[in-house]
Parts: structure tokens; C-alpha cells; sequence
């Protein structure tokens, strides 16, 4: 090991420390850690979009690699940093290959990498699809809550696109103290609504649960809307649909038309990461020329800067923020290594005398 300046605040001018040892955490390892702890994930991920808010990150836009002999497919780089208590670096590194469904793995794979927020030094590689999934989830039911609170409380949720991320949402949905009358099933594939529904008994769900033929019946059906596709461009374009104004969660992001989200209330995550790729809010900007569809972010709502009515749709688009990642990994590094299980790799960095 060789020494160099600390990696905490406190003792950054005084006490020297090592180059971190560098660790790997499984999927197993992640999932232990995060199942069952859906409320403290919430709260973590609020306090992470308060710290973004307050300005205490750093968030660039995220760089899609594209293929010209894939075009479903891309991989996409979020690099982040944040402050706070969290204090760390890092990078998300996430894929999307839908084809992979046909052949019976999942859709999506990734890896977390965290650096040391004084020496840079990368110290974990983490599975990060279901850290993704999870902060994804946990965004959404904060979302849910928040934005409901100046409304009336959906009873009816619909969940248009069944994969992975439309059943975290549910557990976290229901991890968090949220109850349905109804839960309402659309996928275009069947193989994937009988599988949803079949986790959804298997939960313990006490609703009422039905597989819907269309788009349509979903959305006219559930005041809780879930959009958790991976469509490329809208798909929905009937604002007589929505004509009940319900509470949607356009996790997917490119589901409506951009006519659809002119006439909703819309909330985002963060505007400029927003306003990009050609997601629906992205397409409302182009045919309008202004963002003023746009009424704020979830921080604002969560802050009171703006309320929201409950005459119109209401929209949440998050396009997704890497410092959620860093904050969830984070979390479970700090919980992995308490457990006495950290899998380090010995002489990871290995030349590290400057001249030998």
C-alpha cells in the first residue's frame, strides 16, 4: 500500500491514509441488502433529490453509446458526484438490449463504479440492476406520494409495461404503505401480463387484478397510471383517455404524445436532463418552442416553491439521475462492509511507486 492524503473531510489535511483497497459486490450481496427496506430507501432518495436541488452535486447529461447494427439497443454512461453526507464519485454503466427478452435473460445489466471523493481512486464495482431498478422505484413511489397529496389518493393503479421495473414499483409501492382497490395489467406481450399477474398473487396482494386487452381500458380504468415500457416514441395519443386526470408515472418517458403532456400538469426530475433524447416532454419543447408546459421539478413540489392542480393529468417524468445510483450503492457499500463481507481484490492497483 502507498500513502497519500486522507479520504475524509475531517482528517484531509492532517491524517495520511492508504490507496483504497478496491472491492466487488454481487447482485446477491446488493439484493440482501436492499430487500425489505423500501421506506428507507424512499428517504434516501428524497434527501438525494434535496441535496441535487440545493445544488450540492454534480450531475452531467448521460452519453448514450448507439449501435448502427443494433438500433434497439444502447448503453449508457451516467457519470455523477455528490455531496453530503453520501460524499463520493462514481459512474453508472447500464445497458439496454430488449432483444434479450426473446431469449429469456433480462432486458438490462449494469455495473456501479464509486470513487473516493478526495483521491479519485475507485473502491467498489457493483451489480447495479437492481440498484437501478430500486432507485428507480423508490423515485416513483415518492413521486406517488408527494404528488397526491393535494389530490385524492388513487385507489385504481394501472401498470402499462410488466417487466422488472413495473414489479419493483409495486413492491415499493406497497413497501411503502400504499393499498389498491384495483391493479390494472397491460403489456403487448401476454407471456409477460400472465407473469405479472402471476407475481401479483404471489405477493399477497389483496386487490382486485385485471389483465386489460387495451391500452385503452388500462388508462380509462386506473387513476394511478405506470408507464414502464421501453418504447423508442409515443404510443398513446388520445387525451380523451385521460379525461379523469390521473396521477401518471412516465417512468418509460416516451409513451405520450407530445399533444398528451401539453395538456397535463407536468412535473420532472430534473428539467435539462429532461429535455433531451426525444423524451415526450423533449417533443413538446420542439413542437412548441418553450417549456413552459413544464411546471417544476419533484424538489420543487417536495421544497413548496409550486402546488399542483387537480383539474388536468399530472405527469412525472424522471429521466433518471446518477446521483440516485451513487446514493443507493453507497448505502450499500457502507451496509456490506459493516456485514464483515466485503469481497476485496488484493493488488487491485498494483503500480503505484512513481518511479518504480
Amino acid at each position: 500500500m502507498t500513502t497519500v492524503r486522507s479520504t475524509t473531510a475531517e482528517s484531509a489535511m492532517s491524517e495520511p491514509l492508504t490507496v483504497p483497497p478496491f472491492a466487488v459486490i454481487s447482485g446477491a450481496q446488493v439484493q440482501h441488502t436492499l430487500q425489505g427496506r423500501e421506506n428507507h430507501i424512499v428517504e434516501l432518495v428524497e434527501g438525494t433529490y434535496r441535496l441535487h436541488g440545493a445544488g450540492d452535486s454534480v450531475n452531467p447529461p448521460s452519453y448514450f453509446l448507439r449501435f448502427p447494427d443494433r438500433p434497439s439497443s444502447r448503453i449508457i454512461a451516467l457519470p455523477a458526484s455528490i455531496g453530503g453526507q453520501v460524499r463520493v464519485d462514481g459512474l453508472k454503466w447500464i445497458s439496454s438490449f430488449p432483444e434479450n427478452v426473446a431469449a429469456g435473460i433480462p432486458r438490462a445489466s449494469a455495473v456501479l463504479i464509486l470513487n473516493d471523493h478526495d483521491t479519485g481512486y475507485p473502491f467498489a464495482c457493483l451489480e447495479c440492476s437492481i440498484i437501478s431498478a430500486t432507485r428507480t422505484a423508490a423515485s416513483a413511489a415518492l413521486a406517488a406520494d408527494w404528488l397526491s397529496r393535494d389530490r385524492r389518493r388513487p385507489t385504481r393503479v394501472g401498470f402499462f409495461g410488466v417487466g422488472l421495473i413495473a414489479r419493483y414499483i409495486h413492491t415499493f409501492l406497497t413497501g411503502t404503505g400504499w393499498s389498491f382497490d384495483e391493479i390494472g395489467v397491460h403489456d403487448l406481450s401476454t407471456d409477460s401480463a400472465t407473469g405479472f399477474r402471476d407475481y401479483l398473487e404471489h405477493s399477497g396482494t389483496t386487490s382486485a387484478i385485471t389483465v386489460h386487452d387495451s391500452a385503452e381500458q388500462l388508462i380509462r380504468s386506473s387513476d394511478l397510471v405506470v408507464f414502464a415500457t421501453v418504447a423508442a416514441a409515443p404510443h398513446v395519443s388520445d387525451l380523451s383517455w385521460f379525461a379523469h386526470n390521473p396521477l401518471v408515472l412516465h417512468v418509460s418517458l416516451r409513451d405520450l404524445a407530445p399533444e398528451i403532456v401539453l395538456a397535463s400538469t407536468n412535473i420532472v426530475d430534473d428539467i435539462e436532463h429532461c429535455m433531451k433524447a426525444n423524451t415526450s416532454p423533449h417533443l413538446a419543447e420542439q413542437l412548441t418552442g418553450n417549456r413552459d408546459f413544464l411546471l417544476g421539478t419533484l424538489d420543487d413540489v417536495m421544497a413548496g416553491r409550486v402546488s399542483v392542480p387537480a383539474d388536468r393529468p399530472l405527469v412525472f417524468s424522471p429521466f433518471g439521475l446518477g446521483v440516485l445510483d451513487l446514493a443507493v450503492g453507497k448505502y450499500v457499500y457502507d451496509e456490506v462492509v459493516r456485514s464483515g463481507e466485503l469481497h476485496v481484490v488484493d493488488d487491485f492497483f498494483h503500480e503505484l511507486r512513481r518511479y518504480g
